[in-house]
């Protein structure tokens, strides 16, 4: 975990020297923490990975890095059995030396539906609020970044990320195995903050919106995205049990409540930019990722509802600037 001292510098220099103070100075220790019975398996993974040379990458369009052609085929075999190990993969699609990891997600879509709708990154501080495996942390890093910080506290998600990075090298993206709790209150210290497919995950939906905007710079940009329902300012769904056969879903608003709730949280200049109904194109079962999936949560009779017979999954991304 050496990497992280390079953290520890970016985040210095920010000024993040309150948040410094509550993070261990062996960065390690935040893995060991987590007293996860496979992260020593998946730490091997991780070591035993190869660091070959690369001919070329692309985080621009793609998460891609090297091409078949860098490496031997059993090199690349190799390569892909270890990255298997790290099975299930939810965020993607990456391409490292020919093999291809076609993830549960089409996360690439979701960001083809932002990139040119959001304040350019370009020399930006950027923190990724449930970053996954850093698929889009790679795509921020090609928009220009300065410097990106992503959290989530699932350890094999960050384990996919510290293989991944380490088959790159050096780069200004790191990932914490942290949640925003994490992070000290009122800190205002990003440029960009991004928080997508979480929000509907707290049990605090106003107080998670008023963390994130705890992380931004007077005048920084939140990108929230997030499950949406139909309906008028007042209509927000609260699920009996179930939502689309997740157990941890709390409070799935309208547009017109969310923009509420951001208004006021303090967020102005408050936009949606994109409204999208999830498809089986962009969230299904794959040999990365061989678990149920969307068409297993939804109606099999009515797409347009979830197995639970409540409304099928629309994401709605909105913008809102700090104030």
């Amino acid at each position: 975990m050496n990497h992280y001292f390079s953290l520890y510098q970016a985040l210095e220099k920010l000024g993040a020297q309150t948040w410094l103070n509550q993070l261990p100075v062996d960065f390690g220790e935040l893995f060991v923490n987590k007293n996860h019975g496979d992260f020593l398996k998946w730490q091997l993974v991780v070591e035993n990975l190869p660091e070959f040379n690369f001919s070329s990458y692309d985080f621009i369009n793609e998460v891609r890095l090297g091409s078949a052609a860098d490496i031997s085929s059993s090199d690349r075999e190799f390569l892909r059995e270890h990255l298997q190990k790290l099975h299930p993969w939810r965020k993607g699609p990456f391409s490292l030396f020919g093999v291809d990891i076609d993830a549960e997600w089409r996360s690439d879509l979701k960001w083809n539906r932002l990139k040119n709708r959001i304040t350019s990154l370009k020399g930006r501080a950027v923190l990724d609020v449930g970053s996954g495996n850093g698929y889009y942390c790679w795509r921020m890093a090609g928009a220009g970044a300065k410097l990106v910080v992503g959290i989530d506290p699932t350890l094999l998600n960050v384990m996919q990320f510290q293989a991944i990075k380490k088959l790159y090298g050096d780069i200004e993206i790191y990932i914490l195995p942290l949640g925003i709790e994490d992070i000290p209150a009122e800190m205002k210290l990003f440029d960009t903050v991004f928080s997508m497919g979480v929000l509907y995950h707290r049990r605090s939906p106003i107080d998670h919106l008023l963390e994130l905007k705890g992380c931004l710079r007077p005048g920084g940009e939140l990108i929230l995205e997030t499950l949406v329902i139909e309906g008028n300012v007042d209509q927000v769904l609260v699920p009996v049990n179930r939502y689309a056969q997740m157990r941890n879903v709390w409070f799935i608003p309208s547009i017109e409540a969310l923009q509420l709730w951001m208004h006021r949280c303090g967020f102005k200049n408050i936009q949606l930019i994109d409204v999208t109904k999830t498809g089986v194109e962009e969230q299904r079962t794959t040999e990365w990722m061989r678990f149920q999936s969307l068409q297993d949560f939804l109606n099999p009779f009515d797409r347009s509802l979830t197995c639970e017979g409540l409304p099928a999954p629309v994401r709605a991304t909105f913008l809102g600037v700090a104030d």
